[in-house]
Order: structure tokens, then C-alpha cells, then sequence
């Protein structure tokens, strides 16, 4: 077994506790940043998800100058972690160039196995026709990449991604590589971005310190693994807590890894529009995947000034309260959504309208 020897040494002195010790601005006081995972990662409970900054076709076409001023509103929002990847298209560029004066407000975190070398201005089909390569070399060259198109000296966090085995990391080298990365402080935590199945082969590893998932109302199928992942001592970071806003937009779009009309007909059977006692549709996905205590991060994503304040309004509200939680989650079982239900779809994004 591969171990990381360098677990709690090395420069996770360049972010730490005290730099994001502030509370999210106005009334989102309430879920301050909190410590979590085996190196007192600092991070608000709500982070940003960057992915709608990729540029068309997998999102909305929006002018750098607008996206510049909204990552700089994210942060200024208390928002403190924000998550991108090499495959984003765009994103990466645009949070270098909006936040590289402000490195020391935020935790950043991206992905690595990506394929390298891509005009990120480039258009990209969909996720489709993302590669991804588990060797050691692409992974150095990948995070190079990144530092440079992040304007940034490490990472926070680097999550290796498309959702390999075990064995193909290992025997290419890429645990071998990431450790090299982080005793060098190009990176200060090393994870995974994963799912059922093959995420069961990461919850005991020492390696990872940091596991996302998706995850939400609508997507339970990982809920008893992010328990065994926050029982190893892992930090959970989740993904698709919105549903890419798809109850809120009429069902227009859907959630990355859903059939068409999957989720709709599951909200419908379920009858959650019964329980929601005047909260909005959005209130009650953010609050859901709050009311999980085993969630460090959940992320959200959009490219919306009111939106995002909306958001960030929702969370300071916390948890739902127990039994709403416990009924919601009755209902979803009922309609076939709980943990260990469910097939991945795979496949790219919808485009969000």
C-alpha cells in the first residue's frame, strides 16, 4: 500500500484557520468557516462549484469582464472554496486572472489526470469527449498547468478525476506523483473525485485526505459511502446539491448523471412539493444536503449575483429541521432514491438555461 508519510507536515501553513476565520457577510453568519478533515482544512460549509465558468457549450457564454466581477462576488460573499478542474474550459483562466491579488481569501482546489495542453478558449464538445490519462507525468504536467492558468504557487486541494480504479492510479504512478507535488507544496491535500462503485475502493486509502461525490435529495446513491468516507477521517466535498437547478427552472435541464425526465418524475412521486411549508424548491435541496452532517463542503454552482445570494441565504437558514428531513427522506425512499439506489448516467451536463 501506498502511504503519504507527509500527511500533517509539510506548508499547510500557507492557508490556515485564521485566514478564513470570518462568517459569510450580512445575515449568512451563521455557518462561519469550520475545520474539517485530517489537516483542519478551513472552508465556509457552502462552496463554489466553477464549472459554469467553462464558456459554451457546457454553459452559458458569458463576457470575462462579467465573470471576473462575479468570482470577486463569491468571495466577497464569505464564500470561501472554490472548485475547478483543467476540463472547465474556461474556468481556470478566469479565476486567475479575478483572484490572484486575493489568493489568501479563499481555498482553491482543481482536479488533476486531465487531458493536458487544451486551448482552454477552445470549444469542447461535452463531457464525452473528456480524456483522462492516470499516468504520473500527465499529472505533474496537469497541475503545472493549472498554477500557471490559476496564477496561483499551490493548491489547496488537487482531486484526481473522471472516476478511475484504485489499481490504474497505483500501478501508473499518479500517488506517486501527487505525493512529490505536495512535499514540494505545489499542492497541500491530494484527493479524488469519485462515485458508486469505485468509490468504495477509496474510503480506507491514507493517501486521500479529501473525497467529492454527487450528491443530493435527488441523488442519494452515495449517502451511506460519504458516512464511511467522514468515518475514516475524510473531508466530504459534494457536488450537484441543486440539482443544476433543475426543480427551480421547470425542469429544463437535469442533473449531471441523470436520465431525461428522471428527477422531475422522481420530485413527482415523491410529492416533496407537499412538505416544502412555503420554502422554495432550491431552499429545500441546499437545506437537504445540509441536514447531513457527514457533508464538510457542499457546492454550488451558478452564474447569477442573485442567485448566489439566494443561495448563501438558504444556508445561513442551516439544517432542515429534523423531522421535515426525516420525512423528505422517507418520501424519496419511498420513490426509489436512497442510498445504494440508482444508476449513474453517464455522459455530459445539460446546458443551463
Amino acid at each position: 500500500m501506498i502511504t503519504d508519510d507527509t500527511q500533517m507536515n509539510g506548508p499547510e501553513n500557507k492557508m490556515t484557520s485564521q485566514h478564513l476565520a470570518s462568517p459569510l457577510a450580512g445575515d449568512a453568519a451563521a455557518f462561519a468557516a469550520s475545520k474539517t478533515g485530517r489537516a483542519n482544512l478551513a472552508a465556509s460549509r457552502l462552496g463554489y462549484g466553477a464549472m459554469e465558468l467553462s464558456g459554451p457549450p457546457k454553459a452559458r457564454d458569458i463576457p470575462e469582464a462579467d465573470a471576473i466581477r462575479f468570482l470577486n462576488q463569491i468571495v466577497d460573499a464569505g464564500i470561501s472554496y472554490i472548485d475547478t478542474s483543467i476540463d472547465y474550459g474556461l474556468s481556470e483562466s478566469l479565476i486567475g486572472k479575478a483572484l490572484y491579488h486575493r489568493r489568501s481569501d479563499f481555498l482553491l482546489a482543481s482536479k488533476c489526470a486531465c487531458e493536458v495542453g487544451v486551448d482552454p478558449y477552445a470549444p469542447r464538445l461535452d463531457h464525452q469527449h473528456e480524456k483522462h490519462v492516470y499516468t504520473g507525468a500527465n499529472v505533474i504536467a496537469g497541475v503545472e498547468q493549472s498554477l500557471k492558468r490559476l496564477r496561483t504557487d499551490h493548491l489547496d486541494l488537487v482531486q484526481v478525476h473522471g472516476n478511475p480504479t484504485r489499481k490504474e492510479l497505483e500501478d501508473g504512478g499518479v500517488i506517486e506523483a501527487l505525493l512529490k507535488l505536495k512535499q514540494k507544496g505545489a499542492v497541500l491535500r491530494i484527493g479524488i473525485s469519485s462515485r458508486l462503485p469505485l468509490l468504495e475502493e477509496f474510503i480506507d486509502v491514507d493517501y486521500f485526505t479529501d473525497v467529492q461525490v454527487p450528491y443530493s435529495a435527488l441523488q442519494r446513491t452515495n449517502e451511506d459511502a460519504i458516512a464511511a468516507l467522514r468515518a475514516s477521517g475524510k473531508t466530504v466535498i459534494v457536488r450537484g446539491v441543486t440539482g443544476r437547478g433543475a426543480p427551480a427552472k421547470g425542469w429544463a435541464t437535469r442533473p449531471i448523471g441523470t436520465a431525461q425526465g428522471e428527477v422531475r418524475d422522481l420530485w413527482e412521486r415523491a410529492n416533496l412539493d407537499e412538505i416544502l411549508d412555503g420554502m422554495s424548491r432550491i431552499e429545500f435541496m441546499i437545506r437537504f444536503v445540509l441536514s447531513n452532517d457527514n457533508v464538510n463542503v457542499a457546492l454550488v454552482a451558478t452564474t447569477n449575483h442573485e442567485h448566489l445570494l439566494a443561495d448563501i441565504a438558504y444556508a445561513a437558514k442551516g439544517p432542515l429541521p429534523q423531522a421535515l428531513a426525516g420525512e423528505a427522506r422517507k418520501r424519496l425512499l419511498a420513490a426509489g432514491c436512497g442510498p445504494g439506489l440508482g444508476k449513474y448516467q453517464s455522459g455530459g451536463p445539460t446546458p443551463v438555461t
